[in-house]
């Protein structure tokens, strides 16, 4: 597989220290623009990839971030630099109040873009209270359109639910993309490629394959369980010709359109081709930890400091510290020198 060069200039030669006002940046120039919010660690699914079939405990109400909390810090890291907010878990529909939280953060002033990932279960119902509290976007986890295998691999007979919400999300046209996320993984996703790509052709969805990366609870992953993007873009451009779209410098995603298709397919390769050197997110877990990396194997407690009383400025100081220090790049593809991250996904948030 092909590792990404290293093309990163560390501009943390010319100081030690983070800037202390300006854009949130870390020592290599990156921007970071886009901050993911777990929810809850809760799921309605089990998911073989991200979590065990039992045995994971959850974290008590009280030591989830309340909501002004959440509101409090998205208001700061908009304020820093922020622009982007995707809510996330686990599954980010379980935690009651859902749409009150997306009214109080959607009128934030800077607050560019707000969006959910979710596992669908329970969009049939949210879609109309989601949309009118103005949500902007939507991601759904969707790994399968055959109804055995979407129970083997959630460990739940759920794929019709799934399904609905999908349609029903279509009716609210002020949340757009409606992107589709199915996770790529050799053996089981091979006879998924053309389905997915023909629900693409007609129906309004972003379709994307995610490569799999070692985040399963199990610590079962390996390379040779990882279908790569551009294999499965060579079998849908055989099927039908795919037309490349010119993407934004900070996207995951290699971007694609069909000459008669009215959604699109995507290809986030963070395996085969990792975007480390253009990676502009932070993620801040359900507990209250600021994580600069899907990968990092340490994260910085805004939790603590906020039930402790700190000011804003105090709370500014260490954001910009911890992203001062975001990881260079993950090292999934250099042997020894990969460390499993040290949470699975489903308390990371996705």
């Amino acid at each position: 597989m092909a590792v990404e060069p290293l093309v990163l200039v560390e501009k943390g030669a010319l100081t030690s220290e983070p800037p202390q006002s300006g854009p949130l940046v870390d020592r290599f120039g990156r921007h970071l623009e886009d901050l993911r919010v777990s929810l809850t660690d809760r799921c309605n699914f089990r998911c073989l990839y991200c979590m065990p079939e039992e045995g994971l405990p959850w974290m008590p109400d009280a030591q989830l971030l309340t909501f002004d909390e959440i509101e409090r810090l998205i208001r700061l890291f908009v304020e820093i630099g922020v622009r982007e907010v995707r809510l996330t878990g686990g599954e980010p529909t379980l935690r009651a109040g859902l749409p009150d939280l997306i009214a109080r953060l959607g009128a934030i002033r800077g607050l560019e873009s707000l969006s959910l990932t979710t596992n669908g279960f329970l969009l049939k119902h949210l879609s109309r209270p989601l949309a009118e509290a103005g949500l902007t976007r939507i991601n759904v986890s969707l790994d399968t359109l055959v109804t055995e295998k979407f129970e083997r691999i959630t460990r739940r007979d759920a794929l019709h639910r799934v399904l609905e919400g999908l349609e029903e999300i279509e009716r609210y046209p002020s949340i757009w993309p409606i992107k589709v996320n199915a996770v790529a993984m050799r053996g089981f996703t091979e006879e998924e490629i053309i389905p997915f790509a023909e629900l693409a052709r007609r129906k309004p969805y972003h379709i994307r394959f995610i490569e799999f990366m070692p985040l399963d609870a199990d610590g079962t992953w390996n390379n040779d369980q990882v279908l790569s993007g551009e294999e499965i873009r060579q079998v849908i451009h055989a099927w039908r010709p795919l037309v490349r779209l010119q993407d934004d410098t900070s996207s995951t995603s290699r971007n694609y359109v069909f000459e008669d298709g009215i959604g699109r397919i995507g290809f986030i390769n963070p395996v085969s081709e990792p975007f480390c050197s253009t990676c502009n997110r932070i993620r801040l877990t359900a507990d209250g930890q600021l994580r600069t990396c899907l990968f990092s194997v340490e994260d910085t407690s805004l939790m603590g400091l906020l039930r402790a009383g700190a000011s804003n400025g105090d709370l500014e100081r260490t954001i910009r510290s911890a992203v001062w220090r975001k990881e260079l790049k993950h090292h999934i593809n250099e042997g020894a020198f990969f460390v499993r991250p040290n949470r699975s996904m489903s308390q990371i948030g996705g």
